[in-house]
C-alpha cells in the first residue's frame, strides 16, 4: 500500500486560480523584465469587459480597439462615441493613448469612458505596446 502513494500517479490536472486582492489594493505590477507586448496582452484583460480587440468584430460597450493606433478618435461606424471624443481631433498614437488611459476625463472632458483609467505607468505602457501590434 505504501508504494501506491509514492508518486506513481501522473501529474495532477492544472487548476484554475483566481487571485483576490483587498479592496483598494494596487494590482500586481507588470513584469518589467519580460516581453512588454505579452505583459500588455495580460494587462489588457481588464479592458475586455468593455472592449474587443479583434479584426472584424463588432464593438461592445466600448469601441473595438483593433487598429486603434493611427485611427482618428470617434471614427468607428458601429460605436456611439460622446460628442467630446468624436470632436477631439485626436489621432491615436502612443502619447495620446498614454494621456487618455492615465485619466480619460482629464484628457477629454465629457468622454463617455467613465471607468478604465490605468494609473500605473508600466501597466499603461504595456497595454499601449500591445495595442500597437493590433493591425494588419
Amino acid at each position: 500500500m505504501a508504494l501506491a502513494a509514492c508518486g506513481s500517479d501522473p501529474a495532477p490536472e492544472p487548476v484554475e486560480q483566481i487571485v483576490v486582492r483587498e479592496p483598494g489594493a494596487a494590482p500586481a505590477p507588470v513584469e518589467a523584465a519580460g516581453d512588454i507586448v505579452a505583459a500588455g496582452r495580460k494587462a489588457f484583460a481588464m479592458c475586455t469587459g468593455c472592449h474587443v480587440a479583434k479584426a472584424g468584430e463588432p464593438s461592445a460597450a466600448g469601441p473595438n480597439l483593433y487598429g486603434v493606433v493611427g485611427r482618428a478618435a470617434g471614427s468607428l461606424d458601429d460605436f456611439a462615441y460622446s460628442e467630446e471624443l468624436a470632436g477631439s481631433g485626436i489621432t491615436w498614437d502612443a502619447a495620446s493613448l498614454d494621456r487618455y488611459l492615465a485619466d480619460p476625463q482629464a484628457a477629454v472632458p465629457g468622454t463617455s469612458m467613465s471607468a478604465g483609467a490605468v494609473p500605473d505607468d508600466d501597466r499603461r505602457a504595456a497595454i499601449i505596446a500591445y495595442l500597437e501590434t493590433l493591425r494588419e
